[in-house]
């Protein structure tokens, strides 16, 4: 059974910095991609940062410049350094992941950032 397990959320203040990490099990074929995505109170969930098995990475305009995802191939674990933190970062983050041929998508359960002003 596949199961993607975040860890790193908490409480910061604005300015300050967050890792988050994901690590990846049960998983039998490539994960072509893992990234996070995030999900603040009533809005829709939007992309954060991704990055494939090659190492490209694609980031959503709002975090450029201040977000880095890195990834752990081996160890099927993608993080996320969050810098310079705002309150509009304040969101449920889900890991996510597109696994083998067919690229079939898993998600984490969420871990939850708030950043206060």
């Amino acid at each position: 059974q596949v199961q993607l397990v975040e860890s790193g959320g908490g409480l910061v203040q604005a300015g300050e910095s967050l890792r988050l990490s994901c690590a990846a099990s049960g998983i039998i074929f490539r994960i072509n991609a893992m990234g996070w995505y995030r999900q603040a109170p009533g809005k829709q969930r939007e992309l954060v940062a991704v990055i494939t098995s090659g190492g490209s990475t694609n980031y959503g305009d709002s975090v450029k410049g201040r977000f880095t995802i890195s990834r752990d191939n081996a160890k099927n674990t993608v993080f996320l350094q969050m810098s310079s933190l705002k309150s509009e970062d304040t969101a449920v983050y889900f890991c996510h992941a597109a696994v083998g041929v067919y690229s079939r998508e898993y998600w984490g359960q969420g871990t939850q950032v708030t950043v206060s002003s």
